[in-house]
């Protein structure tokens, strides 16, 4: 059992996008204090490269929806089952074009539980 009783969001892609961005505005700011306008684009760009990382990473199932989540994932090597459908008001999956008004889920099947998939109206006619 975990010795924290909150969901404190800690994630593979959270962390991974934070020491990218750490290394991208550390470059700036050393280009900023040398005056050097290469080193400033530099660290410019590795920053802008943490948020690609850390959308990937989301995208992937390595993120969290926003919100509560259920203790079962809490831990930060759970990876996200419903991150391939898109999470209900994620900005992040609405730019990817995943789940736009989609209700977030209230349940969370275990780990290997076979769902069966909702019919739809055409395919029973």
């Amino acid at each position: 059992m975990s010795a924290h009783q909150y969901d404190e969001g800690h994630t593979v892609a959270g962390w991974t996008g934070v020491g990218i961005a750490t290394v991208g505005t550390s470059v700036l700011g050393l280009g900023v204090c040398t005056v050097s306008g290469p080193l400033i684009f530099a660290g410019l760009g590795v920053t802008a490269l943490s948020a690609l990382v850390t959308w990937v990473l989301h995208l992937t199932g390595w993120g969290k929806p926003p919100g509560r989540r259920p203790r079962e994932q809490w831990g930060m090597r759970v990876r996200d089952t419903g991150a391939r459908q898109g999470h209900a008001g994620c900005v992040g999956c609405r730019m990817a074009g995943r789940g736009g008004s989609r209700k977030p889920a209230t349940a969370v099947e275990p780990r290997g539980a076979v769902v069966a998939e909702p019919i739809s109206v055409e395919s029973v006619g």
